[in-house]
């Protein structure tokens, strides 16, 4: 048995996961057949697996003597309905057939292949496949558990969640990574293969992927304890479908408020209701598009956190602030923390009923050490929801909740986690899942309690699952530098490809040096530029930060703040595309901000690209995450960037309607005013007007760009934009088809009805032909405007 220490960290655990004892392989001795699952016994131990779908496995596998089948934390998918699947043995294996999948089980190892139909390797547990090994780790005695499999050359490899401050390839093949839920680090143990499956790891501990292992010819995921290896195996084969059979299996995303898609005006921090009242005058005045306001932490001081209050003295009417912001068609988003100092009547009630845990955060304001509650609680978790409710969220009518320091964030006393008891367990078994059971509750509470509106939390970090409590996740306190913002680019794309559909970042930055920036300065006017610019094109779009960054902001000049408004006013013409895209996201487990190899899975040279990627079928986004006008060297920088063009396809320069065909890298200038934004041939774009915010204008005059040069479709949704009613069917979809042979624009019937939709509308179509149709304005003219009410049209262009 292993034993290590605290003092080693993350390099013990390194150390004992790359040279653990691998057990023998165990041979298969027999196996039983039930309705959805086929159980092996092992000379050493028990595997099964089970056939949750035609194209989804559950594998798991104990040296002990009985399989763990406590419910999951992630998976929430029952599976009551039996899918069909045969069984035989061949002598050397085990061979189980369904609709969409071969499995090989071989007797000697209990190695899995999984195939195809026609019997193409998909992929393969290594010849050492599954093993456990006895470990202690901060004191406790357990099991390290482990997965091989092996992995081509030709193999690229995706998501495994938000990690702010990496800076190595967005390739996972060949390289390593940390899977343990700290400060500035997560962890989503889902993965994507360019083979076309993807896997997730059903545990909870701290856990490392190796992609590197034996030559690059084989990877390996590392937990470090647990009773059993548990994982799912899911075949697409393309990347849409893979998510799709990953929420199928651990919950949809829930439609956000229409308001949560336009942009988020936050600053560390507003002191006081005059000051934001202040803000919200300045934007509205300024005519500035902007939906949310944001009251980050602090303001319950000098009362220790977790008191619930808003300081009379600086607040002294928080109702009557939030109907201000609500009539100035504003939303409102507050901070609250998990978290919670003592000497407070909510601290005293959660310790009462035994809702807290021994895991403590070093104030960085007060210097106290300030307490977690039990998130795995079941009643704490209610309790924690009914304290900031009556107090807070309900009480002065809330929009949104910021849910900050949920890894829980205990600094570098990470064995005091592994350590602690939550209601479930001891913490090392379950050191990744404090944020999912945390937005579980408040999630749960919300729609109990706040029915007629759309949740919305703001998390720092997400697990596997979180999609379903109305997660937003944002990485975490980066710094005003253009490395971190690099950084963020490839992050925010793997997030997305781990299956969680809602990512932002602090615009700008969070801090610098732990103070904030000199806004007027050139080099942050350039570094606040482009990462706006970047953040328009993000799932969720969002400033924050110390010091003021605001729109209106006298830091920036003339020229930085038209840039600003330009992009600002883009991202709300884009509206209808944008809401569209998220009603997809919730009806058809859809991606936003994509990774390139979501759609050109077949082009080998987008696997290592990590600044590119797919936002919605139709832009293909290009940041310029370097520092090129301002600072030293610049006279002698180009001012350009490199694009890749993917293959199978012909590309639009947005700006200027220039076709240029797929296959090709350019050197593409890159002023300050624009980033690089190009449209794929057969796109559909729907725009709306230029708006202040995102329900202030009625979509009944759209200006549907087509980009001609292929076939294309988009599906076009809207609902009654913030309540539940369109899981009871409250919504209306229709499908805009372009053939390009026949120059034709087919718009089907709608489907669906809501109160308050709109008898017809007008499409103003613009066939986008250089400067026609390109930019951000409304276009020039329009080739043809149609009048549509519902039914099936077809229009010659």
């Amino acid at each position: 048995m292993f034993k290590y220490t605290s003092g080693f960290k993350g390099l013990a655990l390194l150390w004992l996961c790359t040279i653990c004892f691998n057990n023998s392989n165990a041979a298969i001795k027999s196996f039983t057949k039930t309705a959805n699952s086929v159980v092996f016994k092992l000379d050493k131990g028990l595997m099964k697996i089970n056939i949750c779908r035609a194209d989804i496995i559950e594998v798991k596998y104990t040296i002990l003597n009985s399989l763990n089948d406590k419910p999951s934390l992630v998976v929430d998918n029952k599976w009551t309905q039996p899918t069909a699947y045969q069984v035989k043995d061949n002598g050397t294996d085990i061979l189980i057939t369904t609709a969409k999948l071969k499995l090989k089980v071989n007797k000697a190892t209990n190695a899995i292949t999984y195939m195809d139909v026609n019997g193409k390797v998909i992929t393969a547990e290594d010849s050492n496949n599954k093993s456990m090994s006895a470990a202690t780790i901060a004191g406790i005695d357990t099991y390290n558990c482990t997965t091989s499999f092996t992995s081509p050359a030709d193999e690229a490899l995706f998501g495994l969640g938000c990690h702010p401050l990496d800076s190595l390839s967005i390739n996972y093949k060949g390289r390593n990574q940390d899977m343990a839920i700290k400060y500035l680090t997560g962890a989503i143990p889902v993965m994507l293969s360019t083979k076309g499956y993807g896997l997730m790891w059903d545990n909870y501990s701290a856990s490392n992927f190796y992609g590197a292992e034996e030559g690059n010819t084989k990877f390996k995921y590392v937990s470090e304890s647990g009773k059993q290896v548990d994982y799912y195996f899911f075949y697409g084969p393309d990347f849409d479908r893979i998510i799709d059979l990953y929420r199928t299996a651990t919950g949809k995303a829930p439609m956000f408020g229409k308001w949560a898609y336009g942009l988020f005006q936050s600053q560390d921090r507003y002191l006081s209701e005059a000051e934001i009242l202040t803000v919200k005058d300045n934007y509205r005045n300024n005519h500035i598009p902007v939906d949310v306001l944001v009251q980050d932490w602090y303001y319950w001081d000098p009362l220790p956190i977790g008191s619930h209050i808003m300081k009379a003295e600086r607040y002294p009417h928080p109702k009557q602030l939030i109907d201000e912001l609500h009539k100035a068609n504003l939303h409102a988003m507050i901070s609250i923390w998990p978290v919670f100092g003592k000497g407070t009547p909510n601290y005293d009630a959660l310790e009462k009923m035994g809702g807290l845990t021994s895991i403590t955060w070093d104030n960085v304001v007060t210097h106290t050490f300030d307490t977690y509650y039990d998130a795995h609680n079941p009643a704490a978790r209610e309790l924690y929801w009914q304290q900031a409710r009556d107090s807070l969220v309900k009480r002065y009518g809330w929009d949104a909740w910021w849910i900050d320091q949920c890894e829980p964030d205990n600094g570098a006393l990470l064995d005091e986690r592994r350590k602690a008891n939550f209601y479930t367990g001891k913490g090392i078994d379950y050191f990744n899942t404090y944020s999912l059971q945390h937005t579980k509750g408040v999630y749960e509470g919300w729609r109990r309690d706040i029915p007629g509106k759309r949740a919305f939390f703001l998390v720092r970090q997400s697990f596997a699952g979180e999609q379903r409590n109305a997660s937003t996740l944002w990485s975490s306190d980066i710094e005003c530098t253009f490395a971190n913002f690099k950084n963020q680019v490839p992050q925010g794309i793997n997030a997305c490809a781990s299956g969680i559909p809602y990512w932002t970042s602090d615009i700008g930055g969070y801090h610098y040096g732990w103070k904030a920036p000199d806004w007027s300065k050139p080099e942050f006017r350039e570094l606040f530029t482009r990462w706006f610019q970047f953040g328009a094109f993000s799932p969720i779009f969002r400033i924050h930060g110390k010091g003021e960054r605001a729109l209106f902001s006298k830091n920036w000049d003339d020229k930085t703040k038209s840039t600003l408004l330009n992009f600002d006013n883009l991202r709300y013409r884009l509206l209808p595309y944008i809401y569209s895209l998220a009603g997809r996201v919730t009806t058809d487990n859809y991606t936003i901000m994509r990774s390139l190899t979501f759609d050109f899975r077949d082009d080998a040279k987008v696997y290592g690209i990590p600044d590119q990627y797919m936002f919605g079928p139709a832009f293909l986004v290009n940041p310029v995450t370097a520092q090129l006008y301002t600072g030293a060297g610049a006279d002698s920088k180009a001012k350009t960037r490199n694009v890749y063009l993917p293959k199978a396809a012909k590309w639009y320069n947005f700006w200027t309607g220039e076709v240029s065909n797929g296959g090709q890298t350019l050197t593409v200038d890159v002023p300050m005013d624009m980033m690089p934004l190009y449209v794929k041939a057969g796109s559909i774009i729907p725009m709306g007007p230029v708006m202040e915010y995102a329900t202030e204008k009625p979509a009944d005059k759209i200006e549907l760009r087509i980009y001609p040069g292929a076939n294309g479709q988009f599906n076009f949704y809207e609902d009654e934009n913030d309540n539940y009613n369109y899981e009871k069917g409250a919504k209306a979809t229709f499908t805009l088809s372009y053939n390009d042979k026949l120059r034709q624009l087919t718009i089907s019937d709608t489907k669906g009805t809501f109160p308050g939709m709109l008898k017809q509308r007008t499409f103003n179509i613009v066939m986008v032909n250089g400067a026609h149709g390109s930019n951000t304005g409304v276009a020039d003219k329009f080739d043809k405007s149609v009048t549509y009410a519902g039914k099936q049209m077809v229009v010659k262009l």
